[in-house]
């Protein structure tokens, strides 16, 4: 996250190390917040590539509301950038949308995205999101969808194919499960 245009995009702020270790604490150990890391399939396969130089980005779930956990915020970030405008970040978005559903019990979702970040909020409103407000001191926007019974189906639909598996066994088990 040492990329200035990385953090333009996500609206981040660069962190000592002592943070950083602080942040993945909290991302490990809170019951609000939920990560998936997006990993290149074909490289991850590869035996002789280290795992970290499969890592293009993430996916973030947050229940930002205690008194209301069907309401969560979603945020992407395709890091690499040969790897985007290629419909990651929409699939990836959808499978945690769906895991939100399915195992979380969200029933509406947010996107709050910085004004000039057109590709994410085009994006959003792909996955058929609603643009709800503005805000000038942020430069943000705010999208959201409620989760009705179309939009379940859709989403149990488009991750039908998407197999739940531990990542721990995952990597003790070698390229062959990926293949399945």
């Amino acid at each position: 996250m040492k990329s200035p245009e990385l953090q333009q995009l996500t609206a981040s702020e660069p962190l000592t190390l002592d943070q950083e270790y602080d942040m993945q604490k909290s991302w490990r150990e809170d019951d609000d917040k939920c990560t998936f890391i997006i990993l290149d399939k074909q490289r991850w396969a590869d035996s002789s590539v280290e795992e970290e130089q499969c890592m293009v980005g993430d996916v973030n779930i947050f229940l930002t509301d205690p008194t209301d956990p069907s309401l969560a915020e979603l945020e992407i970030m395709i890091a690499e950038p040969s790897y985007r405008g290629k419909g990651i970040g929409k699939e990836v978005t959808r499978m945690m949308m769906c895991y939100g559903v399915t195992k979380l019990g969200v029933r509406k979702f947010q996107a709050k995205i910085g004004l000039e970040n057109q590709v994410s909020i085009t994006m959003f409103k792909k996955l058929h999101f609603q643009e709800v407000s503005q805000c000038a001191v942020f430069k943000e926007v705010t999208l959201e969808l409620t989760v009705d019974e179309s939009v379940r189906t859709k989403l149990l639909d488009d991750a039908a194919h998407v197999k739940e598996r531990d990542y721990r066994q995952t990597c003790s088990s070698g390229p062959e499960l990926l293949s399945q």
